[in-house]
């Protein structure tokens, strides 16, 4: 696959004058925000997305997006990708054709909290989600990213307006991506996983924000095992994740976790109201 890409970032961050007002006084401030970007995606020159995010990383976001879209199962099946200077025309060229039907654009809006937009579902590979092989975890992997996370990320310390995403393996962090949207957030994460080559069959995601059923099929698509969120899912997701494998894990923190899907980690304590042998799936361990 051959990259072009002409952007050049100019920051994720702009500086407004705003007035603060307290009970007693205003003042004047210089306030730090979160820069918004607008990005249009033509698959084999057909208008196929359209992103509200952060102006950064937006190869890696086109590519994820593409991956938990279902567009593609992997980065083989990108030819050419292309970014416009200005950074807001991204084109991406498959190995294979598509017919366009009618010539008429499906619109259709995923629950995404920055408005983004698919504009039609022609190059969906399957709808069909296919069930994750489960992986062996421990509860320290959990809390040792817990940590982590609580020392929070560049643009979300400077403005409060970010959401952020980890992606892990084998114990070890590799990408902490962050945008405006928790979806894009995630997204990025998978897009540097699929350039670097990544086997996300044995990682972990660690989302800021909260799980609904469209973040869980997010996870399922990318095939990634393990999904872990310092907010809460909701119960479409939990039950989502239990019907194809993801260990779903929400309310993060550096002593305590809760498990609502999934297979429990290996070093848990026996419970002792527990009075027979309870048999689990053929695992890969993620150690």
């Amino acid at each position: 696959m051959k990259i072009n890409n002409q952007y050049k970032t100019s920051g994720s961050t702009e500086a407004v004058r705003a007035l603060r007002l307290y009970r007693e006084k205003e003042e004047k401030r210089e306030i730090i925000l979160a820069r918004e970007h607008e990005l249009d995606i033509y698959l084999n020159d057909i208008l196929t997305m359209k992103l509200v995010c952060s102006p950064d990383e937006l190869a890696e976001l086109v590519l994820g997006r593409l991956l938990t879209e279902g567009v593609i199962d992997g980065i083989c099946e990108v030819d050419y990708l292309y970014i416009c200077d200005k950074g807001n025309r991204a084109k991406v060229f498959l190995n294979r054709e598509i017919t366009r039907q009618n010539g008429d654009y499906v619109e259709l809006t995923p629950s995404c909290c920055t408005g983004n937009r698919k504009w039609n579902d022609f190059f969906e590979k399957d709808k069909t989600l296919k069930k994750i092989r489960p992986a062996a975890w421990k509860k320290e992997q959990v809390f040792a990213l817990a940590r982590e996370f609580s020392g929070d990320t560049r643009v979300h310390r400077a403005t409060g307006g970010t959401h952020s995403c980890f992606l892990a393996r084998e114990g070890k962090l590799l990408y902490c991506c962050e945008d405006i949207g928790r979806h894009n957030a995630m997204d990025k994460a998978l897009g540097h996983a699929l350039l670097d080559g990544v086997d996300l069959g044995r990682a972990l995601l660690f989302t800021s924000g909260r799980v609904p059923v469209d973040m869980t099929v997010k996870a399922i698509r990318a095939g990634v095992p393990l999904l872990i969120s310092k907010a809460v899912p909701t119960d479409r997701a939990v039950s989502l994740a239990g019907e194809y494998g993801l260990t779903l894990i929400g309310n993060a923190r550096e002593e305590s976790f809760t498990l609502y899907a999934g297979n429990p980690p290996e070093d848990m304590k026996a419970d002792p109201l527990q009075d027979r042998e309870t048999v689990l799936p053929e695992t890969e361990t993620l150690l």
